[in-house]
């Protein structure tokens, strides 16, 4: 992985087809224990968003690699009182080896890693979820042994889960489906990246229709259908989005191997079924704890730990 040491991650396009596929065959490795790498390195947190999946399961997953974690919390720095984020990338950029950033602008990201010379990670914006869809096909990888061909969708809002959804299936071959209501489509910047990325190797789709995204598929995914900072939208998007609920209705449809996804966290009875959530095809556990291992291989491979 020295191709990846160094850089930065804050889109899924950064990547390549053999890069995620390393990335995930190192996950794989680091979770069964068959491969150890270590580092004593520094992560910042700089979380301008709630979190607990990425907060935590970046902090063990450096802790596990033998380095130390900074959380920056904007409330308790300079950032929250206005310094500007060009200063504070390059005296962060000073202290810590590493940094993961959670946020509401992309530009910020962009921003940071161009004052700064240490690795940046998106750890979420507003676009899109990296770190999340590494964990994801982690787990699809585990229940499917190979990615090429299955068919994953995705039912609900279009938001940075769907974005990155389709940039990282496009790039291992997986056959993405997007079932939203009208007006909620993923960015359509991304939709062209992700069947330029797919150059015809795999399907990418965006529909209205859920029924038909949900035939035959190998995998059913959701997500809140209010993202952060939209809560106040959430009980006039409840009707709009109730025909796209993952349930059993939904699900007899799927293949018979189907898994269920769901990033977390979830409201159960909106956007997914408790039934569901909690059936024998429900992998929403395996995925959450995917997160550390999928990060501990990004971030040994971004340091160069040994």
């Amino acid at each position: 992985m020295e191709t990846l040491k160094g850089r930065d991650l804050l889109s899924l396009a950064d990547l390549n087809a053999s890069e995620v596929g390393e990335l995930l065959e190192l996950a794989a490795q680091m979770k069964a224990g068959t491969v150890h790498r270590r580092c004593n390195k520094i992560l910042g947190l700089l979380f301008s968003k709630a979190s607990t999946r990425t907060r935590v399961s970046f902090t063990v997953a450096m802790y596990q690699l033998g380095g130390q974690v900074i959380d920056l919390n904007p409330n308790v720095t300079q950032v929250s009182r206005g310094e500007p984020l060009i200063d504070t990338a390059r005296v962060l950029d000073r202290y810590l080896d590493i940094v993961a950033i959670r946020t509401f602008d992309p530009k910020d990201l962009e921003t940071f890693a161009d004052y700064a010379k240490i690795p940046v990670i998106n750890a979420l914006s507003d676009r899109e979820h990296p770190c999340q869809i590494l964990a994801d096909l982690l787990t699809v990888q585990e229940c499917f042994g190979s990615l090429a061909g299955v068919t994953l969708t995705y039912l609900g809002d279009g938001n940075n889960v769907a974005n990155s959804l389709l940039l990282g299936c496009a790039l291992v071959g997986i056959n993405v489906r997007i079932a939203t209501p009208s007006g909620y489509e993923p960015d359509a910047e991304v939709v062209q990246q992700a069947v330029a990325i797919a150059n015809g190797g795999s399907e990418v789709t965006i529909t209205t229709d859920p029924i038909a995204a949900a035939k035959g598929a190998q995998v059913l995914y959701t997500d809140v259908w209010a993202s952060m900072g939209q809560e106040n939208l959430a009980d006039q998007r409840m009707p709009v989005f109730q025909p796209y609920q993952l349930n059993d209705e939904l699900l007899s449809l799927s293949d018979k191997t189907a898994i269920v996804l769901h990033c977390l966290p979830a409201h159960r009875g909106e956007e997914i079924t408790d039934a569901v959530m909690e059936g024998n095809q429900s992998r929403v556990w395996d995925q959450a704890e995917n997160r550390m291992h999928a990060q501990k291989a990004l971030l040994a491979s971004l340091l160069g730990a040994d």
